[in-house]
């Protein structure tokens, strides 16, 4: 059965992640060229808290809706949310370990993880192609672990395994 913080996972316009992706970018981009490496700290941290209780918490994608209104854009083929929580995990860890490299002296080991994510977040934005996502289909034991973690109902949900399409 779902609880209240772990809502029923829900399929997702891919468009979005993307939007979301590119603002983060953005975020990461100007933390690092005014040296403000706390800018990169808040967007770990909303990574951490939208992996663990769904994408609808993502703050640089929630304006999606409203551009996608706006250019008139029509639906997409919807994807499942786990991968891109999945992959969301993967960024908001890495950010974390990158404060803490930050906090205790090393601020370049701190910005070399930043922009590494910010590297994938790129390629995600331009391409479609997320690479937590891939790995989530994989089927290792992290990502298992992580699908226990976020049941819907008492059961998992079954994924496929065909890669996804983004448009």
């Amino acid at each position: 059965m779902s609880t209240p913080l772990t809502p029923p996972a829900r399929y997702i316009d891919p468009r979005g992640q993307r939007f979301g992706a590119a603002t983060s970018v953005v975020l990461l981009a100007i933390g690092w060229v005014a040296g403000q490496f706390w800018l990169a700290s808040l967007v770990g941290i909303n990574l951490l808290i939208a992996s663990a209780f769904g994408t609808r918490l993502f703050l640089p994608g929630r304006a999606w809706p409203f551009v996608k209104r706006a250019l008139h854009l029509g639906p997409a083929e919807p994807e499942h949310e786990y991968p891109p929580r999945f992959a969301q995990a993967l960024g908001g860890i890495a950010l974390a370990v990158g404060t803490l490299l930050f906090a205790v002296g090393l601020p370049v080991a701190g910005w070399v993880l930043v922009a590494g994510v910010a590297g994938l977040q790129t390629l995600l934005a331009a391409t479609g192609y997320c690479l937590g996502c891939r790995l989530y289909f994989l089927r290792w034991w992290i990502p298992s672990l992580f699908t226990r973690l976020f049941r819907t109902n008492d059961r998992l949900i079954r994924m496929p395994v065909q890669p996804l399409r983004h448009v």
